[in-house]
């Protein structure tokens, strides 16, 4: 099966802090427990196309994490997004075999507050304008709720659109290509890419100011999220996102 867009994540420094505003904004926000080891925990607004945010935290210092020392460096915000794989071994060899340069797998979990244990393996590339692996050894349904937690009184139903800020349009298009397994080399300026419902969207510092403001702060990777909704189009809060540039949009 085709990758599809897994979840988006935004780190925070206080997780009860951005739980309170993104139910103000109008999210349902479900807790969702403990990593493994300890060393962050999680909250997730999960919408009823399956894709959702994670909210997270650092309890203490993290130097090897890359989303630690993005955070320590320019503060809450988006840090990373993920794709579903059905194997991620698998995905990995292929995409590897294609030029990519994956590392992994590497098992991960979590416990969740009313004790359900959950287990993932990850894989990432070193750059960061790529997007990590994130594939479900437990049901996808532990680590994804189901039922009323996918129903948002703001009117959100899913992601739309990930932007990815780059510096380089046609070598970030290569790294997608060889991903995804979507060759397109005819077109040099590709700038899209279907993952599942949503797209996602590599714009370079000269065509966007948002962009070329992302990859100076905080440098390549997703710098804005665009959602599907039945409510009104409208730029949220980024005093309320934590930093995240969020977007209601058409549905």
């Amino acid at each position: 099966m085709p990758l599809s867009l897994d979840h988006v994540v935004i780190a925070v420094a206080d997780l009860d802090a951005a739980i309170r505003n993104y139910e103000a904004l109008g999210f349902t926000v479900v807790p969702g427990g403990e990593h493994a080891g300890g060393v962050t925990h999680n909250a997730l607004v999960v919408f009823a196309d399956g894709t959702y945010l994670e909210l997270i935290a650092f309890r203490r210092p993290d130097p090897d994490s890359r989303w630690w020392r993005l955070h320590d460096r320019v503060g809450d915000g988006l840090v990373d997004y993920a794709l579903l794989p059905d194997d991620v071994g698998a995905t990995v060899g292929s995409a590897n075999a294609r030029g990519l340069d994956l590392e992994g797998p590497y098992d991960g979990g979590r416990a969740r507050p009313d004790g359900a244990v959950l287990r993932w393996q990850t894989a990432r590339s070193p750059r960061s304008d790529v997007p990590f692996l994130c594939g479900d050894l437990t049901p996808r349904s532990l680590r994804v709720p189901e039922g009323p937690a996918r129903h948002h009184a703001n009117g959100v139903s899913g992601i739309a659109e990930v932007a990815v800020a780059v510096r380089d349009r046609a070598v970030s298009a290569r790294r997608y290509e060889a991903l995804l397994a979507d060759d397109d080399a005819a077109n040099a300026e590709r700038s899209a890419f279907t993952l599942g419902r949503a797209v996602l969207r590599i714009e370079v510092r000269e065509s966007d100011v948002q962009a070329a403001y992302a990859i100076e702060a905080r440098d390549e990777g997703p710098y804005a999220v665009r959602f599907r909704s039945s409510g009104p189009t409208a730029e949220l809060d980024p005093a309320r996102t934590h930093g995240a540039r969020l977007r209601v949009g058409a549905a």
